[in-house]
């Protein structure tokens, strides 16, 4: 019979061992170089799901880099956008009576740890730089990349504060000023400074 005034011995011994063993496979890991998968490529990128029903929704893509494409159903698929791409997402939704909604996004696709925010149909989110809503709103915002397209710049290139400046002027109720190749320039120049 153990005495009350003094404690049982308590063995410790596998418990340290098993955290000797922990230690030493952390560090083994540690030391293995981790082979990127595609699950871990594809969660770098911006996903954006684009869908199409006749006559009640379309999302669709106005302009952008798509670096993947992935066909969900026959009317479902998913574009990705490497971190830093900027794209044009253009939603419309309609009901027996007509348009329910009109919506057009430019957004810059973010890099992981990067902060966001949250946009319908777009994983994780983007750096959003335009937001329309109502149709004739919209077609002002694709007037605007038209625009931009005559003046011989690729949209995905033009100055992200181009966009900024468009959603402003339109939400204000003005015409946005014109996107010309002087400004471009000016625009690929910063970039070059900055970066």
């Amino acid at each position: 019979m153990s005495d009350p005034a003094r404690p049982e011995r308590i063995d410790f011994s596998g418990f340290e061992a098993a955290l000797r063993r922990q230690a030493a496979e952390r560090a083994q890991a540690a030391r293995t170089p981790t082979v990127p998968t595609a699950n871990a490529s594809r969660s770098r990128l911006t996903e954006v799901e684009l869908s199409w029903i006749e006559k009640r929704q379309e999302h669709w893509i106005r302009f952008g880099r798509v670096a993947q494409e992935r066909i969900l159903t026959r009317r479902t698929r998913v574009m990705s956008f490497r971190p830093g791409a900027i794209f044009a997402f253009v939603r419309w939704t309609a009901n027996d009576y007509g348009t329910v909604t009109s919506r057009i996004d430019v957004v810059r696709a973010v890099a992981p740890g990067e902060p966001y925010t949250t946009l319908p149909f777009v994983r994780p989110g983007g750096d959003i730089l335009l937001h329309i809503e109502s149709w004739p709103k919209v077609q002002q915002v694709l007037a605007a990349i038209d625009a931009v397209e005559m003046a011989g710049v690729d949209p995905c290139d033009a100055a992200p504060d181009h966009w900024r400046h468009v959603h402003n002027r339109i939400a204000a109720g003005h015409q946005p000023r014109p996107y010309t190749l002087e400004r471009h320039r000016a625009w690929l120049k910063r970039r070059e400074i900055e970066g």
